[in-house]
């Protein structure tokens, strides 16, 4: 990854992790394990999901273009 591509990457996650941090139980956010198991729950909830249908979809696309070359 290039460093441009990685910090625009930074800024994006910066956005994101404020967000789910908004919406995380405070009261398990007090120790280690906690913060993990908070990320690993919203990460599988609402990024991983999200994630899967860009690449399908980005998948299709490409699959057309060259079914159509």
């Amino acid at each position: 990854m290039t460093p441009e591509k990685q910090k625009k990457l930074n800024q994006y996650l910066q956005g994101i992790a404020e967000i789910l941090y908004e919406e995380a139980d405070e009261t398990q956010l007090t120790n280690l394990a906690g913060i993990e198991k908070t990320i690993r729950e919203q990460t599988l909830e609402h990024i991983t999901p999200e994630l899967g249908v860009f690449f399908s979809k980005r998948r299709q696309e490409q699959q057309q273009e060259e079914d159509e070359t």
